[in-house]
């Protein structure tokens, strides 16, 4: 399954914030859950594409964060997939 993650950080990010959230990243990576994280400019400070096997375990791998940033996330549909729907 595939999510899409707008985010805000709730402070001004910092070293430590930064390498927690890297440290939290590869844990991540290695139980099969990919996250893409993009910084961005304008509403939104970060936006993060996350692949994992169910919606639960990209809830559990986004509240990890939740005391770094505030977030939007919406459940993403493949093109191609969501063609198939029609």
């Amino acid at each position: 399954m595939f999510f899409i993650t707008l985010g805000k950080w709730k402070q001004a990010p910092k070293k430590e914030m930064i390498d927690q959230a890297t440290k939290r990243l590869e844990e991540l990576e290695k139980q099969g859950i990919k996250m893409r994280v993009h910084w961005t400019l304008g509403r939104y400070d970060v936006v993060a594409f996350t692949e994992a096997p169910t919606e639960k375990d990209a809830m559990k791998a986004l509240l990890s964060f939740q005391n770094l940033v505030d977030t939007e996330t919406m459940v993403a549909v493949p093109r191609k997939e969501a063609i198939k729907l029609l």
